[in-house]
């Protein structure tokens, strides 16, 4: 079977944790498994050179630059050392080596007082350049064949958007030719979060972008399953930082779970499913700290059963923009208006318009407000809109699950519950699929109303 494990930031944190990481990858190799491995930056180090980057651009001190460095180098090498002291001389000199180069490219962003989207992307790849040779001399200390690879050189190429690429299909056959053809004599560690365009250019995949290049391997090599680890159990019914009586969900189709990761679960970006979709691989949440603990399988399946709903998120920093007063029945406003809005960077969570067609509401996110502003603003000054205005202060609750669709009443069941809590509702908004119904609430609100539904539903218990 050939299995591809993408293990994140805390996975990789520490010496214990990669400790840990190579007993998961031990285990699964001996019991006769093909492996490839994509890991994550260590914990904060990405985070850590982001800050630095940005913080370099308008610097004066270049000694802070020096200990910045000294200190990565430490954490790094320190780790290595503990792992796989027998091959420390070979691993420093390779990551002295790409320490250089950062700091290369640290010290012309501070002469040049720019940073460039290309340069970022190129900077914050570091990370992942730095892990993954201590993961793989790990796996070598311990006699088992290895090397890593950036995930430029697995084969995955991308469109060429900085920040947030996407993979082209032509990946796949460059990883099956690259990574595939050696899978059966050894582990690959592959760089996770980049890949590369075209022209050769560094391209970070966005947020998650570790779990969406473990599913890119993944369908390259077409493994026969892919796994996720992190530092959680497997999916939840709902956050449990909100409430403490959230499950993990054993079982979850792709469709649900990209729902649930756009409004709100973070455990799996729904950009990494795309790729598993594609070949029907089935993907495993799993805890590296807890690896006897199944996880949840996230499939093609909908695994209906009792559950009407599955699980409840919820989005914060959330803004409710109105816009009204344009003429009723005048074809092509709601295009203009959000043309506008995508040509200002501006993501529309969701819609709502009345059958009057005199008022669009959307959601966004509060960061994106100014950019909304400025689009609005010019449609208003053209006459095709009267006013329009924004409401911050409020959060989107999304309730998910397959079971919804058909089911009557659930909406009914959903505002009941929200009723009896003295919960407003600002907005609705429900998918044609009757897989998700999303809903818009105060502030104040918010936890209040995922309790409330995860109350309803029971969602703390194994069956309704």
């Amino acid at each position: 079977m050939r299995v591809v494990m993408k293990f994140g930031g805390t996975s990789v944190g520490d010496v214990d944790a990669i400790r840990k990481v190579v007993a998961i990858i031990k285990e699964s190799h001996e019991q006769g498994n093909e492996v490839a491995v994509v890991v994550s930056a260590m914990t904060k180090v990405t985070d850590q050179i982001i800050a630095e980057a940005e913080r370099i651009v308008t610097c004066t001190d270049r000694k802070v630059l020096d200990t910045f460095m000294s200190d990565l180098r430490t954490r790094h090498i320190t780790t290595l050392e503990a792992v796989a002291p027998d091959y420390v001389e070979e691993v420093t000199e390779h990551i002295d080596i790409r320490l250089e180069r950062l700091k290369n490219i640290l010290v012309a962003v501070h002469n040049l007082r720019e940073l460039t989207p290309r340069s970022r992307d190129y900077i914050i790849s570091f990370g992942e350049k730095l892990s993954a040779p201590i993961v793989s001399a790990a796996l070598r200390q311990i006699g088992i064949p290895s090397f890593q690879i950036s995930g430029c050189d697995a084969g995955i190429l991308t469109d060429g958007v900085h920040g947030n690429a996407t993979a082209l299909h032509e990946s796949y056959a460059r990883i099956a030719e690259r990574i595939g053809s050696r899978l059966a004599n050894e582990i690959p560690v592959i760089q996770g979060f980049a890949g590369c365009s075209k022209e050769g250019a560094v391209t970070t995949l966005g947020r998650s972008g570790s779990d969406y290049s473990g599913a890119i391997i993944g369908a390259g090599v077409d493994a026969d399953e892919i796994i996720i680890w992190t530092d959680v159990d497997g999916v939840m019914t709902t956050d449990p930082r909100m409430i403490s009586e959230a499950r993990v969900i054993d079982s979850i189709s792709f469709i649900e779970m990209m729902e649930m990761s756009y409004f709100g679960a973070k455990v799996i970006h729904s950009r990494a499913l795309i790729p598993a979709m594609e070949k029907d691989i089935p993907v495993y949440v799993r805890n590296t700290f807890n690896a006897s603990h199944p996880g949840t399988l996230v499939s093609r399946e909908t695994h209906t059963d009792e559950r009407i709903v599955k699980a409840v998120s919820l989005i914060k920093n959330s803004c409710l923009v109105s816009v009204s007063g344009f003429t009723t029945g005048r074809p092509g406003v709601a295009g203009e208006i959000f043309t506008a809005l995508a040509e200002a960077g501006v993501n529309v969570m969701l819609i709502s318009q009345g059958s009057s067609e005199l008022n669009i509401s959307m959601i966004i996110t509060e960061d994106q407000m100014a950019q909304a502003e400025q689009a609005l603003a010019a449609i208003t000054e053209r006459g095709l809109v009267k006013k329009y205005s924004f409401t911050t202060n409020v959060q989107v609750v999304s309730v998910v699950g397959a079971g919804m669709r058909g089911t009557p009443g659930t909406i009914a069941r959903i505002f009941r519950s929200l009723g009896e809590k003295h919960i407003n509702v600002l907005m609705l908004s429900q998918g044609s699929s009757e897989l998700n119904i999303s809903f818009v609430v105060n502030e104040e609100d918010g936890i209040k109303a995922v309790r409330a539904i995860h109350e309803e539903y029971h969602l703390d218990k194994e069956s309704e």
